[in-house]
């Protein structure tokens, strides 16, 4: 083999090792609500008295979630707006989850091109004709309805020409009104007691957030492609 391909060799049993280590180790089970709630005083302690290292080590961590395509994404952003509130965990999500992405998008890109158009050959015609009739609003819209899973989204348009500068960029603006609300649920279930706390309007109003968004912002884009002449298909 050639020195590209040993290098290749080395990335995909570094990954196989995180992938294996996350499991291993049982970090996934942690990933629950009810593991969120039994640790959030023992957590909020140590963020008290290292917070550096605590948000440091849950944007590592939630990066790698999200670039692996770990379980664990929707819980951890749960998570950030219980442990650290509305504003930091939302700055902490926006860039970890748009890193993360990023990184999944490149990890398609340059090692799993051929697995991925195996595995979503059928949703990858769709996507590049989108990007290039569209460009980057088509990506936009996929950020801001959840039609297209949010991991295949990453896979996929790392077979499109489009820069990774720009899916970045893309992705934070048009993941962070979700990003937002996913927070805000996240901060109520944080001040949550006990179970009478459920019935509480800002946490009935937090969830009803989360289902409403997509149905929101569908209809928002309808309405700008419209306005700017596209199809409303996505």
């Amino acid at each position: 083999m050639n020195s590209g391909q040993w290098k290749r060799m080395a990335v995909l049993a570094g990954l196989a090792a995180l992938i294996a280590l996350f499991f291993g180790l049982g970090l996934h089970r942690h990933l629950s609500l009810s593991a969120l709630k039994a640790g959030q005083a023992g957590f909020q302690t140590l963020y008290a008295e290292s917070p550096v290292t605590v948000l440091g080590g849950f944007f590592l961590f939630y990066v790698v979630v999200v670039a692996l395509n770990l379980p664990g994404a929707a819980v951890m952003s749960l998570a950030a707006g219980a442990l650290f509130g509305l504003v930091t965990g939302t700055v902490l999500v926006s860039f970890a989850s748009s890193i993360g992405a990023t990184c999944a998008c490149g990890l398609s890109r340059y090692l799993f091109r051929d697995w991925v158009r195996r595995r979503l050959g059928e949703r990858l015609a769709k996507v590049e004709q989108g990007i290039a009739a569209e460009g980057a609003f088509y990506l936009f819209t996929l950020r801001l309805i959840p039609v297209v899973p949010f991991f295949a989204i990453n896979l996929l348009v790392g077979l499109t020409p489009m820069r990774l500068t720009t899916f970045y960029g893309v992705s934070q603006l048009g993941m962070l009104p979700g990003t937002l609300v996913y927070l805000n649920a996240g901060s109520e279930l944080g001040r949550l007691d006990s179970l009478s706390g459920i019935l509480s309007p800002g946490l009935i109003l937090s969830f009803a957030a989360l289902g409403l968004f997509p149905l929101v912002v569908k209809k928002a884009v309808g309405w700008v492609r419209r306005r700017r002449g596209l199809s409303e298909k996505v």
